[in-house]
């Protein structure tokens, strides 16, 4: 069964080449491709890609959802694996992976639309296999696995079949979703190198601040949302989910996330005031 690997990209040539070395046992020899979908980079991300024998598409933005959904509907594989361009696979999850794609896989019959659509066995007298698979995912922060404060294991649903999944229509923190039978994979993880300096970080929360006060909408001020919020979301990930094991790595992130908290509602309150 042939592996479509999917990403999107924009600007990642301190972080592609990494990711694709990492896939390149699992479409090596023609088991599989790999599809990258571009919005525009100015670096070398598109020429690294190419040399790892993707197929480039380059397609203006259309948010992180729409724009992986895109990427996906351009694969050919039998099995889809979605990946961030920050994240590379450990040799056990690949080897995992390529067993799941070996084995004899349900067909899916789709229906009206996602949402509607049926799985049937191949074989008669197996067990159905999961049509989509949760994969743990390792988060680093600073160089540092962050194992505490909600970051671990962090399960994301990113092994499909074509068709029996896609990302749900959200502005920020979108997930693939499935009305389907889904397994886990228990070896390996993903590895996602989110933040290597600080200045990546506040970057991001201020981007993602941003798409989350869209998504919340026009609001009015609020002391609650914007100063008791914040407190109270370092406060659960810090201390009640054991963020401090994580030494100071763990102190800047949760006291940043902390404050992305309260640009998000500082941002919504600006937008009711134009």
């Amino acid at each position: 069964m042939q592996l479509s690997v999917v990403i999107i990209t924009y600007n990642e040539e301190a972080n592609i080449g990494r990711t694709l070395a990492s896939v390149a046992p699992l479409v090596r020899d023609g088991l599989g491709e790999i599809i990258v979908v571009d919005s525009g980079s100015t670096d070398r991300t598109l020429e690294i890609a190419r040399q790892h024998g993707a197929k480039v598409f380059i397609e203006p933005w259309k948010g992180y959802a729409a724009q992986k959904n895109s990427a996906i509907e351009k694969a050919s594989g039998d099995w889809i694996l979605s990946l961030d361009a920050d994240e590379e696979v450990e040799p056990k999850l690949v080897q995992e992976i390529a067993e799941i794609c070996q084995s004899p896989s349900p067909d899916l019959t789709p229906q009206s639309s996602f949402g509607g659509w049926c799985l049937t066995n191949k074989l008669e007298g197996q067990s159905r296999q999961p049509a989509a698979f949760w994969i743990d995912r390792k988060n680093f922060f600073l160089g540092r696995w962050i194992k505490h404060g909600g970051f671990w294991p962090d399960p994301k649903l990113r092994l499909f079949l074509r068709g029996a999944a896609q990302f749900e229509n959200r502005a920020v923190h979108e997930d693939a979703r499935t009305t389907g039978q889904t397994g886990t994979i228990s070896a390996g993880s993903l590895l996602h190198h989110s933040y290597p300096t600080l200045t990546d970080y506040i970057e991001h929360m201020n981007r993602y601040s941003s798409l989350g006060a869209e998504m919340a909408g026009p609001r009015g001020f609020s002391l609650i949302d914007i100063v008791l919020r914040p407190a109270a979301t370092f406060l659960y990930n810090y201390v009640f989910r054991l963020g401090f094991l994580d030494g100071r790595e763990g102190l800047l992130l949760h006291l940043y996330h902390a404050a992305y908290v309260s640009w998000k509602y500082a941002k919504a309150w600006g937008l009711k005031n134009g």
